[in-house]
């Protein structure tokens, strides 16, 4: 091909595509509602505390206004946009990315307060999809190198990333808007000259604000249309939108005052009553901008030179590192059958098929040949999906984390149901074993990427996103976004707060809405709401602003497990910011369901504490006594696991331990894996009435029955009763004739309770079930018993996972307790409540808990041993130093390096000698010796009555030391002993006062020792009441060692109480009449007697508290 031949190609190839433009642009506005005019400067819910419009609202608004267009301008940041984006599309509207943008007075670099704290609006509109990623781009540089109390950028960085972008010179705050209101008309050409230059011929917009009743907007509108005829620059016409209809105004002041944590009524806080900031309507725009009708066709022409395809649901993930000459799908199918001679010890000849010894093949779950099949099938359905390299991804995250003995849940959601996972060891539940469906969590109908959660354990869970960013390149792996939003008792509190409202008035009202009800929910079913909110104009004009504001995103965050990893740098795909939290990483700005709908690989690392528990527990056994444990391979049918359970000894075990659950364990009697299953899965809201049901089927009290013979194989493992959504897709498959991805559309339709669905998916089962030849009458009451079930059936893959953890929690406990309750202390040692109920639990077991000691105790808990004839022993469980309460880490960790380092403190003087002042200070010492941390040095009360001796003496020995003079301590000729004071011995009961202070409970000795007889006479131990179930009248007595007072709706204050003894402890209610009657006998630290009735709330157990009385110690006798 010649040189002409060539230029002529390239002419029809450009033509062509300008042709291909122009349809695709003719085709969407025919789809569009026509108008003439266009918002370009619009403010969502996004431009934090505030804008007030969702994004549903905007464009619902819109398309009543007739738009075809509409521009998204949140406040520096690009949270709302795919979102926006969107839904803009499927409501027939041109969705205009854009951002107002903050431009640094000077440099980014520059961050002196009297200058740099002053910065410039700009508005930038990405014209296509260099625009839209130059966009992003300019938000990530502004928020990770610019952020100086607002995220900046500075000209050279716009001039850098201005390709594609449409800008418009901003409202009042804009750079040349100001330079005009400053009189520095000079000031202003030389910008405008600049701005053109740095975003080209045409894509540089003068913005002309429609705001009237702003005299400052009128004469800078007029002043830029001179200078727009003076420099040849285009207007155009906006209205800063901040919310919807004009009678918004008064709840969007309400959200700037939230903003700002001020009043309604305060003068010079910020405020926009000035002027009218909602979504006005083309008519009133084109009025307003009569003289300039310029202003209005700019915005269509503006809209026009947009054509920006963001491509969304199309999946792009990472490239997995593959060896070479092998594809990601034969990477994975080798890994696979590697991972059956691993997992089954079977073998795979060259050719596949596969073999095994006969004793192997009768422990098999399935046989050789179901086995390939399963396997080949998945397998199948993975390369149709294209998701191998995710299966790889998450192989090697997990295995990793393994191999650093980072201890990994054994599956989480329904990827437990996968084979393929298993064999791979991301999960370790066999489904097959255990029955689970792979089309659960990934069949061929499937668009969306499947969605393997990952459990480690929390305190090693940074460690696993070091290695993926360092794995997959940290410019390509983030953690996400969150945003908190203003939920119905959270917004009537902040909008009373703002309008001036008593906090009494604010929290009879909030308690008025039940938890996860909206205000309009609420107000519908709360007859006393509704009543006030008729009757009462405060009531009302609060709850209208509230109504309002409900919904509004108020914060963001981090998630707590959400990352993402991008096939190229994060900022082609997602703009960037850095965390609020302290340690200031960089997180996304999109939330994890823009990031779904951008086809981007979203994980869920999940950091969960029972797994740290358990690792802890494992590495303590390991070193203490030389035993490994495989907790991955535990057997599942372990008698004194079982016994644990039945006795309902679950206090920390995993999903296992509320007192709800202990009650439903004794009367259940588990016996087999299956059992944990189903507790974990119908202890719920909604399923929990079921309990009774399995409990009494199971022990033979209730006949097993079967609306049709083909459910038994279906339901014969819980006894008839239905419990998992995989029991629903299984009989839509046995039953109707489904495809199990036919059956998974079920449980969805089911599940999310859409009635066009369900009445659909009813037809579908009635006539699949009518083919198969069941009565008519039988498969519509089979509908009707499976339709209320799916709604709360459980995920079966997932309780199986879950069911594993409690298995492992349980065995650690059963066999090695001291361990497991160290771990369980060390994990919850920030949870002085908790702690004591952990410490209330190793009392009733006979494990003695003993104080801290320093020289003995570690940082955290740990167990002590001894030997008994050549075998380790395990004695008792030590406080840790960091337990105590004004005592630093860095103290901890000095005292405990210069303990083990040298020898173990002698005396005061030689520990003070030893301590550097630095470490040694009045609080920490006071501390330490209230503790009982120094008592085998001396006394705790002349040890507390000598601190000040004590620091002198320790900063004189300092001082010496400082000037070279330590030679002369040996022989005390400089300073002299160090000489305390003789002081009384502290009283058992300031002792425990002083440990309850600074440990957050007893531990030398309990209050209630003294008073053991007279309890035992008169009131049962508190740990027996577990045994009880509501409505029961009983008796306990104990210690009050926390009271929470509240007043009820009609103003009358009411208490709760806890209160223990040494064996547990309950929460007492006690009502405003009985508070009335027995109020002084409710103090903290009060010894007393409660009668009362057992009322059980979120499957605990309250006592209602009708009687009381205090023992006072002649009442002990």
């Amino acid at each position: 091909m010649n040189k002409l031949q060539t230029r002529i190609s390239e002419r029809l190839s450009t033509v062509a595509r300008i042709n291909a433009k122009r349809y695709h642009d003719n085709k969407i506005r025919k789809n569009m509602p026509q108008n003439n005019f266009v918002h370009l400067h619009t403010h969502s819910h996004y431009s934090l505390l505030d804008g007030l419009a969702k994004i549903d609202a905007l464009i619902k608004r819109a398309k009543e206004l007739g738009m075809s267009a509409l521009a998204i301008t949140d406040h520096g940041v690009l949270y709302g946009a795919i979102e926006f984006y969107k839904k803009a599309r499927q409501a027939g509207i041109k969705p205009i990315i854009g951002v107002e943008m903050y431009v640094a007075a000077r440099t980014i670099q520059d961050r002196d307060p009297k200058i740099d704290a002053k910065r410039y609006h700009i508005i930038l509109l990405a014209k296509n999809d260099v625009g839209y990623k130059n966009l992003m781009r300019l938000v990530s540089k502004a928020h990770i190198d610019g952020f100086y109390y607002k995220p900046r950028v500075d000209k050279n960085i716009l001039r850098e990333f201005s390709e594609g972008l449409i800008a418009l010179s901003g409202c009042l705050g804009g750079e040349i808007p100001r330079a005009i209101q400053a009189g520095n008309l000079k000031q202003a050409e030389n910008l405008i000259v600049e701005y053109k230059e740095i975003f080209g011929e045409g894509n540089f917009f003068l913005e002309l604000g429609a705001h009237p009743n702003i005299e400052e907007q009128l004469k800078l509108n007029n002043a830029l249309k001179e200078l727009a005829r003076k420099f040849n620059v285009p207007v155009v016409g906006t209205q800063d939108i901040h919310y919807i209809n004009k009678d918004d105004k008064e709840a969007h002041e309400v959200l700037l005052s939230v903003q700002t944590a001020s009043r309604f009524d305060d003068e010079g806080r910020l405020s926009m009553q000035q002027d009218d900031f909602s979504m006005k309507s083309p008519d009133e725009m084109i009025e307003f901008f009569k003289d300039t009708p310029e202003a209005i066709e700019n915005t269509l022409k503006i809209a026009d030179m947009v054509n920006l395809e963001i491509p969304l649901y199309k999946i792009q993930l990472p490239e997995f590192p593959l060896p070479e000459n092998i594809d990601a799908n034969n990477f994975l199918r080798n890994l696979c059958y590697e991972g059956l001679t691993k997992r089954y010890e079977i073998k795979v000849s060259s050719t596949g098929a596969l073999t095994a010894d006969t004793e192997k093949i009768t422990q098999l779950p399935a046989s050789l040949e179901e086995l390939k099949k399963r396997l080949e099938y998945e397998l199948s359905v993975i390369e149709k999906t294209g998701f191998a390299s995710y299966f790889l991804i998450v192989q090697d995250i997990v295995n990793w984390a393994k191999s650093q003995n980072i201890v990994v849940g054994p599956g989480r959601g329904s990827a437990a149901g996968s084979l393929v996972s298993f064999l791979l060891n991301i999960t370790n539940i066999d489904p097959l074993k255990f029955g689970l469906m792979f089309e659960r969590f990934l069949n061929p109908d499937r668009i969306s990427m499947p969605d393997i959660d990952l459990d480690f354990a929390d305190t090693r869970r940074d460690e696993v996103l070091v290695y993926t960013a360092e794995r997959y390149g940290r410019d390509k792996v983030a953690q996400i976004i969150t945003f908190g939003t203003m939920a119905a008792r959270g917004v009537i509190r902040d909008a009373g707060r703002s309008l001036g409202y008593p906090y009494a008035t604010c929290d009879r009202l909030a308690k008025m809405i039940p938890f996860g009800m909206s205000l309009e929910e609420a107000l519908a079913n709360s007859k006393e709401l509704s009543e006030d909110y008729e009757s009462n104009s405060d009531t009302q004009r609060l709850l209208d602003s509230a109504k309002k504001l409900e919904g509004v995103a108020r914060h963001a965050s981090t998630h707590a497990c959400g990352v993402v990893i991008t096939p190229d740098p994060l900022p082609n795909h997602i703009p960037l910011q850095r965390s609020s939290q302290d340690d200031g990483s960089i997180i996304t700005q999109y939330e994890m369901h823009a990031i779904e709908d951008l086809g981007l690989l979203k994980m869920d690392f999940l950091g969960l504490s029972n797994l740290s528990i358990i690792e802890d527990t494992v590495n303590r056994i390991k070193n203490a006594r030389g035993e490994t444990i495989d907790i991955e391979n535990l057997p599942l049918d372990d008698p004194k696991v079982f016994e644990l359970l039945a006795r309902g000894d679950t206090t920390g075990v995993f999903q296992l331990e509320s007192g709800g659950m202990k009650r439903y364990l004794k009367e259940l009697k588990p016996s087999i894996f299956e059992d944990i299953i189903a507790m974990v899965s119908l202890y719920r809201p909604g399923p929990m009435e079921l309990i009774p049901e399995y409990i009494a089927r199971k022990h033979g009290r209730k006949p097993v029955t079967y609306m049709h013979e083909k459910l038994v194989p279906i339901l014969e493992k819980t006894y008839g009763v239905a419990i998992y959504q995989e029991q629903v897709m299984e009989i839509a498959r046995s039953l109707a004739g489904f495809t199990l991805s036919e059956a998974d559309t079920l449980r969805k339709a089911v599940g999310k309770k859409i009635k066009s669905l369900l009445d659909e998916q009813r037809e579908k089962l009635i006539n699949g079930m009518l083919r198969q030849g069941l009565p008519g009458h039988t498969a519509q009451a089979i509908w009707e018993w499976i339709e209320p079930f799916a709604r709360y059936g459980f995920n079966r893959s997932h309780a199986t996972g879950y069911a594993q953890i409690a298995y492992q929690t349980a065995y650690l406990k059963a066999y090695f307790p001291h361990e497991f309750m160290a771990a369980l202390f060390t994990a919850e040692e920030k949870n002085m409540e908790r702690i004591a109920v952990l410490v209330g639990e190793c009392r009733l077991k006979g494990i003695k808990i003993l104080p801290p000691n320093i020289n003995i105790s570690g940082t955290t808990f740990t167990v002590e041993y001894g030997d008994l004839d050549g075998s380790i022993l395990a004695l008792a469980i030590r406080f840790g130093l960091s337990a105590i309460k004004n005592v630093g880490e860095n103290v901890v960790e000095y005292i405990i390096q210069e303990r083990d380092k040298s020898r173990p403190f002698t005396s005061i003087e030689n520990f003070t000698e030893r301590l550097s002042s630095r470490y040694l200070n009045k609080k920490s010492l006071e501390s330490m010796i209230r503790s009982g941390a120094l008592d085998n040095l001396d006394e705790r009360a002349k040890l507390l009555a000598n601190t000040e001796e004590i620091l002198a003496w320790s900063h004189n020995i300092e001082t010496n030391k400082k000037f070279g003079q330590e030679s002369l301590f040996a022989g005390t000729s400089l300073l002299p002993a160090l000489k305390l004071k003789d002081s009384a011995p502290a009283t058992k009961d300031i002792r425990l006062r002083w440990e309850k202070e600074l440990l957050g409970l007893w531990i030398s000795d309990h209050p209630l020792s003294d008073y053991s007889k007279a309890l035992a006479k008169i009131s049962l131990p508190i740990k027996n009441i577990a045994s009880f179930g509501t409505g029961k009248r009983i008796k306990v007595g104990g210690i009050i060692s926390k009271i929470q007072k509240i007043v009820t709706k009609k103003g009358d204050p009411m208490i709760f109480v806890n209160l223990e003894d040494e064996t547990h402890n309950i929460e007492v209610v006690v009502f405003p009449s009985t508070l009335e009657q027995y109020g002084v006998v409710f103090h903290e630290n009060a010894i007393v007697a409660i009668e009362g009735k057992l009322n059980e709330r979120d499957g605990e157990l309250k006592l209602i508290c009708d009687r009381a009385e205090e023992l006072l110690p002649e009442n002990t006798t």
